[in-house]
């Protein structure tokens, strides 16, 4: 489960059936304060995930190296099993544009942010894992998006967090079929799942995180549980958050269809 504001209060009052939580850890670097107080207390009780936003793996300017040991200082606080950002750049010349803008798929662009994601992983002591963004227009390149995805985590030796939401938006805008997009990532690499809802505004699908998790994303995700086994997944949920239990719902949905792949696979193969 994402771990928002909303929830810290039930999370420390009541045990809940959550597994483990992801945090956005560019919210919980300034030293003390709300945030990390519940992050504290959520901490003795469920594993945690970091999940940032802000590392601009796919910029010119230098990697943010104060950046970057403010997150390996929380690591070393909440000692996540993972860390994770994203393929995309946030900001260029020194400005932060506070959005995840998506990179041309070339081999340029491999070297250059694998090259990236291996410097922060020097600096983290630790294989980063890295998340595809959705996208909203095409440039013509020589590469697919999975093809460039799949490079940049065996050039940098990285693992990957797919976004099976992500996908689909990208899919709807850019009109090719999102299971060409799964069975084409190395399995052995995808350590991590996310789930989020999304709107449309005309002809675009947008990655918004402000809606339930739509059954088209549902059925993609049996499809990802099929290639990947029962990997780590989450539900993001950014904006309209609504009741703890109405998020807890959908977790149990989620491991209803992966039970139901797990068992069945079982079956077949005895």
């Amino acid at each position: 489960m994402g771990l928002r504001p909303e929830h810290y209060v039930e999370f420390i009052s009541v045990p809940q059936r959550v597994d483990w939580v992801e945090i956005l850890s560019d919210n919980y670097l300034v030293p003390g304060g709300k945030p990390l107080f519940y992050l504290d207390k959520i901490r003795r009780d469920y594993p945690v995930a970091m999940h940032g936003v802000a590392m601009n793996l796919g910029s010119m300017d230098r990697l943010d190296r104060d950046y970057i040991e403010s997150i390996k200082t929380l690591a070393q606080r909440v000692e996540p099993a993972i860390i994770s950002d994203h393929i995309c750049w946030t900001g260029f010349a020194g400005k932060r544009l506070h959005d995840l803008l998506p990179l041309p798929y070339t081999e340029e662009a491999v070297q250059h942010v694998s090259a990236r994601i291996q410097q922060a992983q020097d600096m983290l002591g630790r294989r980063l894992v890295i998340e595809n963004v959705s996208s909203y227009m095409e440039a013509n390149t020589p590469m697919q998006e999975w093809e460039f995805v799949s490079a940049i985590a065996q050039a940098a030796d990285c693992d990957l967090l797919v976004d099976i939401n992500n996908i689909y938006v990208s899919s709807l805008n850019h009109g090719f079929d999102p299971l060409v997009y799964l069975q084409a990532l190395p399995k052995q690499r995808v350590r991590q799942l996310h789930l989020a809802g999304h709107s449309h505004n005309g002809a675009l699908c947008i990655d918004t995180h402000d809606h339930p998790v739509c059954d088209a994303v549902w059925h993609l995700y049996q499809h990802a549980v099929q290639l990947f086994g029962p990997v780590p997944v989450m539900i993001e949920r950014d904006d309209n958050i609504p009741p703890l239990a109405e998020l807890i719902q959908e977790l149990e949905y989620a491991r209803q269809i992966c039970n139901g792949v797990v068992q069945r696979s079982s079956i077949a193969a005895a």
